[in-house]
């Protein structure tokens, strides 16, 4: 599991000085971002030199919570699936230590032409270190 603590700003936000929902995502994908670093690697070093793409096919977003602009908050993300053919993760988001939201996002390996490929087969390295997080994230 990584944690990234990110600030609300005021584009973020609605007229209320709400949150968008549509923010949450992005800031999913920055936590995302950081947990595969834990790997030893880049999301653009996995694309230009790996050749292996990670397309979104499914997400969701639960809100329990309200963030407002200027919010310190926390967003976690682990893995919390792992085949061959896909990852799954696992985000929650935390202002002062009370639950905001929680999602997933699911991603697909593909090659630089989307077409479905096995990651163990492919790049069992990358494969075995996806592996790795997903174990340490399990305990």
């Amino acid at each position: 599991m990584i944690e990234i603590e990110l600030i609300v700003r005021y584009a973020e936000t609605d007229r209320m000085g709400v949150a968008h929902h549509s923010n949450y995502f992005v800031w999913f994908e920055a936590a995302r971002t950081e947990l595969i670093k834990k790997v030893g690697i880049c999301y653009s070093q996995i694309e230009n030199e790996l050749g292996v793409y990670l397309p979104l096919i499914s997400c969701s977003c639960d809100f329990k919570r309200a963030c407002f602009y200027e919010d310190k908050i926390i967003v976690s993300a682990s893995v919390n699936n792992l085949t061959p053919t896909r990852i799954k993760f696992y985000y929650e988001v935390k202002r002062d230590g009370v639950l905001c939201a929680i999602g997933f996002t699911e991603h697909a390996f593909v090659d630089k032409n989307f077409k479905p490929i096995n990651l163990q087969k492919k790049n069992k390295d990358l494969f075995l270190n996806f592996e790795k997080l997903w174990a340490e994230d399990k305990l």
